[in-house]
């Protein structure tokens, strides 16, 4: 990539969108272009078309997406379907009618099915029934996976997909009723702490296997391969290793500073029983994650503790 291309940076304001923002920022590039919500609806087909018809950018990186943890997904399966759908579609034949001739399209480890085998291979794709608790989300994300292969066999273009796996960092979202697992944990460990309680309440049994990926090694990662001008099948974005849920708050307390008991809510749903990454296509690209988990939760804590001001 030209440091002078134009790179736009389809929601930026996102941990994700953030996190590729900086990363170009870091590696030089002058001309990279944000839109916030208010100024251009991605869910409006016309405006997009329009947007990108008169900004033609080189390179587009589509970080925009409706996103949850288990209970939003679970909850508002039609918005997480029709909602990204729509920005998916609107962004990627926007981009298209206007010329662009590379574009990358972030998914969701999500998109493997429930069972698949460990570690998820990206040949796994459509072998198998998805989780039920965020099916809606993972077909939107299967369809911009397809649409994106669409455009590429039929009219040449270098439409790439990555799948991240379970993300965390700068800017993430800590609201217990929208968040992920490891944020949630996050607030919850704070706020416990900052009371003084005994005990820590974590949803589920503490057993199910995840892999945490720092949102700016996924940064590096997405701009590396644009910058290598890869042009192939999908690639998945992780660190190859998981640890328990157990593990996990294990780890969010210890760096936080609670000292109080963990506990586990097997009342609550756990989702699927292990989610890690076969990362094997991108380590043979040359690219492999750098910040440990310990290392990012101390990183992500100290964002948490800048937004309470």
């Amino acid at each position: 990539m030209n440091k002078s291309a134009k790179i736009f940076v389809a929601g930026h304001r996102g941990m994700v969108g953030s996190a590729i923002v900086r990363r170009l920022q870091q590696a030089g590039y002058t001309h990279v272009v944000t839109r916030s919500r208010k100024e251009l609806d991605l869910l409006d087909q016309k405006a997009v078309h329009a947007f990108m018809a008169e900004q033609k950018p080189d390179y587009i990186f589509i970080a925009a997406a409706k996103v949850g943890g288990i209970q939003a997904n679970n909850v508002y399966r039609a918005e997480f379907l029709y909602q990204n759908l729509v920005i998916e579609a609107n962004l990627i034949n926007a981009a298209h009618e206007a010329g662009v001739q590379r574009l990358m399209f972030l998914g969701s480890s999500c998109i493997y099915p429930k069972l698949a085998p460990q570690p998820l291979k990206e040949d796994y794709l459509l072998t198998g029934p998805l989780e039920p608790t965020n099916e809606p989300y993972a077909i939107a994300k299967i369809a911009g996976i397809k649409l994106c292969e669409a455009y590429n066999h039929q009219y040449g273009r270098q439409y790439i997909s990555v799948m991240p796996t379970n993300l965390y960092g700068l800017n993430d979202n800590y609201d217990l009723n929208a968040s992920h697992v490891l944020p949630a944990l996050i607030r919850k460990a704070h706020e416990a702490k900052q009371r003084g309680d005994t005990e820590l309440v974590v949803w589920g049994s503490g057993t199910p296997m995840r892999e945490f990926l720092y949102a700016d090694d996924l940064a590096d990662a997405c701009v590396y391969l644009m910058e290598q001008g890869y042009d192939g099948p999908l690639v998945n974005i992780g660190t190859g290793t998981d640890v328990t849920i157990k593990e996990l708050a294990e780890t969010v307390v210890k760096v936080l500073g609670f000292k109080g008991q963990l506990a586990f809510d097997a009342s609550k749903p756990d989702g699927t029983p292990r989610k890690l990454m076969d990362v094997s296509r991108l380590a043979s690209l040359g690219w492999t994650a750098k910040t440990r988990l310990p290392e990012g939760i101390a990183l992500a804590y100290q964002d948490f503790l800048a937004k309470l001001g």
